[in-house]
């Protein structure tokens, strides 16, 4: 809180004074931007899906007179090309290829280390990245902790969350052939979205984006259902996401965990919401006691959206903390 007892709200919108797109291997372009003070702190900022893509609205999470704010879009999404929607080969689009490009960014931009900032897949992201590159974080600033397991797979997408959500649960079951609703769903969804008939494909993507937009606040909000409807976002959020499900993320089991030495010695906090149906605490509480370094913060009034209002202050005072 302030010391009006009041939630503090996102910094004032900025513009980018810096962008471009980087080459990184395999008919590949990535884009990226910077805001902020060109000679403040560096932070990278790493999105969820995979899939999602940047907003603007993500500048405002850090002081623009302290930070040099960087943000990416990842392989296949956002303004990176190509583009799912038209045609981007996932076969290339792997975890190590991800934190492949962004060390590459990191080097082309001339920076020798940088706070990491992520939340949902962009913690799972920013924690694979501090674990392969330890002595280029400073700090991690994570939310909503995806660590990639099965039982997290399973528990939104085969059932577990349909139970606190039954109304929305059968709008994602109805792409699916009724004699198929008792199989791995993710492996169903798989066949679905690249199906040859592309209203096959499109139903699908809709219903399995509709799906999280639906479920990532704690009082939910019809725009965010209907802006993860809109094709273009919903193929490319739909596809890789699944790409990497059905691919169990292109890691071991429980791998974030296993190799959490490797974050000994970088300071960070997590912030996580109470009721995140998307990714529940035990993930968080999970992380917390594998990295003694880390403040947890839980938010008893939230569920998964950075934009919850007990979320974004609690991110505003991690990352002001890191100035």
């Amino acid at each position: 809180m302030t010391e009006t007892g009041e939630l503090r709200e996102l910094y004032p919108p900025i513009e980018p004074h810096t962008s471009g797109f980087l080459d990184v291997g395999d008919g590949q372009r990535m884009y990226w931007e910077i805001s902020g003070n060109p000679d403040g702190k560096p932070v990278v900022f790493l999105h969820g899906g995979p899939g999602g893509g940047t907003h603007p609205s993500l500048r405002q999470f850090f002081d623009p007179d302290a930070y040099r704010i960087i943000l990416l879009d990842q392989r296949g999404c956002g303004r990176s090309t190509p583009h799912v929607a038209d045609g981007a080969d996932l076969s290339v689009n792997t975890t190590d290829k991800l934190l492949h490009d962004i060390e590459a960014l990191r080097e082309h931009l001339g920076i020798e280390q940088w706070m990491v900032f992520g939340g949902s897949w962009g913690s799972t992201l920013a924690l694979a990245y501090a674990e392969t590159f330890p002595t280029r974080v400073t700090e991690l600033v994570l939310r909503g902790i995806f660590l990639l397991r099965r039982s997290e797979i399973d528990w939104y997408y085969n059932g577990g969350a349909g139970h606190m959500f039954p109304e929305r649960w059968a709008k994602f079951l109805e792409p699916v052939p009724e004699n198929e609703r008792g199989d791995d769903l993710v492996a169903v969804y798989h066949r679905l979205l690249h199906s040859d008939d592309a209203d096959v494909a499109d139903r699908a993507a809709v219903a399995w984006s509709a799906w999280e937009g639906s479920t990532s606040f704690l009082i939910p909000k019809p725009e965010k259902v209907e802006e993860n409807s809109e094709i273009r976002f919903a193929l490319a959020f739909a596809r890789i996401e699944n790409h990497y499900f059905v691919n169990a993320g292109f890691i071991d089991e429980a791998q974030l965990l296993t190799k959490s030495s490797a974050l000994h010695g970088i300071p960070g906090t997590i912030v996580q919401g109470r009721y995140d149906v998307v990714c529940p605490a035990t993930s968080a509480w999970d992380l917390h006691n594998a990295w003694p370094e880390s403040k947890l913060v839980i938010v008893d009034d939230a569920g998964h959206s950075a934009m919850e209002p007990g979320i974004t202050h609690h991110l505003l005072e991690a990352t002001d903390s890191y100035r």
